[in-house]
């Protein structure tokens, strides 16, 4: 059942103005609306807990971890019923998004058992060392403390209440304060619960996490601002994160802020490739792009491929891809709105030109697609800039010298794409240096939607795809994002954390 209220510490609580839900279809639900003050009490929960959950042993935080996924499993049903009403997502993706979250709840509490993330070293005392001696020196790593997370409006689950954030700050030993979007609130409540009955069942400390619904920017402003918050986690705009980056930034002590805030995650197809599958890759290119009506962080907006007659074979291709596919609900009547105006943005540059366009209203996306040559995308850097939303740019260049000019023109992304075949390995190899300095993961061949949860993901890159190019929100090195390396100089072996015994 839903009440609409906060999870404030183990105690659900309302407050004196509530808000509605904007459903895709379905009931309309009321819910509290946050304020600086309740985001106080909750954060000054969390600093409690924090003096037993931060050094609670790695097996009960695992035990936790299974714990949390096995009531959101418990409750499925009823999580895929309110999730799609409110997101207008598919079955099947609701389904599929919460099985993602309880396997890297899974993941991280198998993760934490091994005790490799905890980087152990221990340089032994040189008592007779010339000309000084050398002390014992242990180090570890250890939770920095509450940590506030906002949910993400494209991944109700995944990337919200209880998604990657949350579980990498718990499994780090923090206890968690999170934001819930407003796009999504009955499906934030109902994982908040599944949390609460797992902190019962487990008996934790109530303070180890809290949800907040709604509220206007003073309540994110209050969270990333207050005294006892260490970190905060991010996936959202870009200017949201950077207004919400800049105030971490501007504290008496500053914070790190780890946002995702976007990316067009360019592919750069090579002229073997082209030649040899150009509408294969064309006909990918479509799945991708209007997968999940484009609203993936991951989403592949630009094409860059050499002029020519397999370029044109390619554009004809992709238009021929995209035209079957028909409207699609988007997560929010905003997102449709900014995806318009997305739209009309990159059609008004200098030297854009329609393949395929057609009317979208309401809160539906249809796929639309441009060409633009090289040139004018160098002369233009709006044409860089992310649009949410099944939007495809194709880029064609005149020579490969250009193609290497569009790699460096780029801002950080989250991932860039080489399509290429065997005789396209010069070219492969010349990129190879511009591209890894741009994006935190690259691909060959393949399309970037669909992040895999495992140790070697990263899911990140240089600003303004992500905030701190050293991090991934995605994967087991997400945990390290909420520790900090701690040394132990000559400490009895009595007084050192469990995990340096």
């Amino acid at each position: 059942m839903l009440h609409g209220k906060h999870l404030i510490a183990g105690e659900w609580t309302g407050s004196a103005t509530t808000f509605s839900s904007e459903p895709a279809h379905g009931p309309a639900h009321d819910f509290s609306v946050g304020t600086p003050e309740l985001v106080d009490r909750a954060v000054k929960a969390a600093e409690e807990a924090f003096w037993s959950y931060g050094y609670s042993t790695r097996a009960e935080r695992a035990a936790f971890l299974n714990a949390i996924a096995d009531e959101i499993d418990a409750r499925g049903d009823a999580i895929t019923e309110i999730g799609t009403q409110e997101t207008g997502l598919p079955q099947a993706r609701l389904i599929g998004e919460r099985g993602r979250t309880t396997g890297q709840l899974r993941l991280f509490a198998s993760h934490i058992l091994n005790g490799d993330y905890l980087d152990r070293r221990h340089d032994a005392a040189l008592p007779d060392r010339q000309p000084l001696p050398r002390p014992d020196l242990k180090l570890v790593q250890r939770p920095v403390g509450p940590v506030a997370v906002f949910g993400a409006s494209n991944f109700p689950l995944a990337f919200s209440t209880a998604g990657g954030d949350t579980a990498s700050a718990l499994a780090a030993g923090c206890p968690v304060v999170v934001k819930g979007h407003s796009a999504h609130p009955g499906t934030a409540e109902i994982v908040a619960q599944a949390i609460e009955a797992a902190i019962r069942s487990c008996g934790l400390n109530p303070g180890v996490f809290s949800l907040i619904q709604g509220g206007k920017r003073d309540v994110g402003q209050a969270l990333v601002t207050h005294p006892l918050i260490r970190a905060v986690g991010f996936t959202g705009s870009l200017a949201g994160g950077k207004a919400l980056f800049d105030l971490c930034a501007a504290r008496p002590d500053p914070i790190p802020f780890f946002g995702e805030l976007g990316s067009v995650n360019p592919m750069f197809l090579l002229p073997r490739a082209v030649s040899a599958r150009g509408e294969a890759i064309a006909r990918g290119w479509a799945g991708s792009l209007t997968m999940g009506a484009g609203q993936f962080c991951t989403n592949p907006g630009i094409a860059v491929v050499m002029a020519g007659e397999d370029a044109e074979a390619f554009s004809a291709a992709a238009v021929a891809a995209l035209q079957p596919v028909g409207a699609q609900t988007m997560l929010t009547d905003g997102i449709a709105s900014a995806y318009r105006a997305g739209r009309d943005r990159v059609a008004a540059a200098a030297g854009v030109r329609e393949l395929l366009t057609s009317t979208c209203d309401l809160r539906n996306a249809i796929p639309y697609l441009y060409r633009v040559s090289g040139k004018d995308w160098l002369d233009n850097h709006v044409l860089g800039e992310e649009v949410f939303g099944p939007l495809g740019l194709i880029v064609t260049v005149s020579d490969f010298d250009e193609m290497v000019r569009i790699a460096h023109s780029l801002s950080g992304q989250l991932t860039c794409t080489l399509h290429m075949d065997d005789g396209d390995t010069a070219q492969g190899k010349a990129l190879m240096p511009v591209l890894e300095r741009k994006a935190g993961r690259v691909l060959a061949n393949g399309y970037p939607t669909g992040v895999e949860v495992c140790d070697a993901m990263v899911h990140g890159g240089p600003y303004p795809a992500s905030t701190n190019f050293g991090a991934t929100s995605v994967g087991t090195m997400s945990i390290r994002r909420f520790l900090r390396p701690v040394c132990y100089q000559n400490m009895p072996d009595a007084l050192l954390p469990d995990d340096l015994r």
